[in-house]
């Protein structure tokens, strides 16, 4: 028996680390999963839909079409963003980096509820769980400053949708990871930005895409049934740390 057993669950952001990796969490906890992404990829799902979340009409059109094909939905795991090397101070982030960042990170989380929440509504009730990050609750000197107001959006909105949707069935929580290890972290920082960010994460490594997927789908799951309108940090305790640990010899 899967925490997911019987459940479809639409992950966006399916062909990214955390994505491919919630996909096969989710599958291996029962879950019929439908993986959404931009582009075409690997991610080991059920079924695939190619979509711009940005795009109305589109992701309208979207749960229209998996809600037809699946017979209902019971989890939203609003996963896709994005992290651009232009996006840093606010006195050097120009208006078009900080447009396309809060398009992608905050608008299509915006949209994929709108239009995602009524199909869980039609099936009696569900999940939602948005990736929201560490920065939407602490202040970084290492500025990504769209980034940062855009999953500070995506965490302040998951709390409203918790509450508002309660009553019916419907639990929202966002999930906020510190540092992943991903090919975007690697793209994005070099060995100085990263050693920076690695001296105040208590575990001493960044997380792993499936640390980041396990929780995800415990969200999603029964198990957290009476875990809603929550800030989950998933960052190895960066939120807590004031001095962290010596190295043992």
């Amino acid at each position: 028996m899967g925490k997911l057993d019987g459940k479809v669950a639409v992950i966006t952001g399916a062909s990214g680390s955390i994505g491919r990796a919630s996909c096969e969490v989710f599958a291996r906890e029962g879950a019929t999963v439908v993986g959404v992404d931009l582009r075409e990829g690997d991610a080991p799902c059920d079924h695939f839909f190619t979509c711009d979340l940005t795009n109305e009409a589109d992701v309208q059109r979207l749960y229209e079409d998996v809600a037809a094909r699946t017979g209902r939905i019971d989890i939203l795991f609003n996963n896709a963003g994005i992290a651009i090397p232009e996006d840093q101070s606010v006195l050097t982030t120009d208006l078009a980096a900080w447009q396309k960042v809060i398009d992608v990170n905050l608008t299509s989380v915006f949209l994929c509820c709108k239009y995602g929440i009524p199909q869980l509504l039609r099936s009696g009730g569900g999940s939602v769980v948005n990736t929201a990050s560490l920065v939407a609750s602490v202040g970084s000197a290492a500025s990504q400053i769209a980034y940062t107001a855009s999953k500070g959006g995506v965490l302040a909105m998951s709390r409203e949708l918790g509450v508002e949707f309660a009553k019916k069935g419907i639990r929202v929580n966002a999930i906020s990871p510190g540092p992943v290890d991903t090919p975007l972290l690697a793209g994005l920082f070099d060995q100085s930005e990263k050693a920076r960010r690695l001296v105040h994460v208590p575990r001493g490594h960044f997380g792993a895409p499936e640390e980041i997927a396990e929780a995800a789908a415990f969200l999603a799951s029964d198990a957290a049934s009476y875990i809603n309108a929550t800030d989950f940090k998933v960052d190895g305790g960066i939120h807590a740390a004031y001095v962290t640990a010596l190295d043992e010899d």
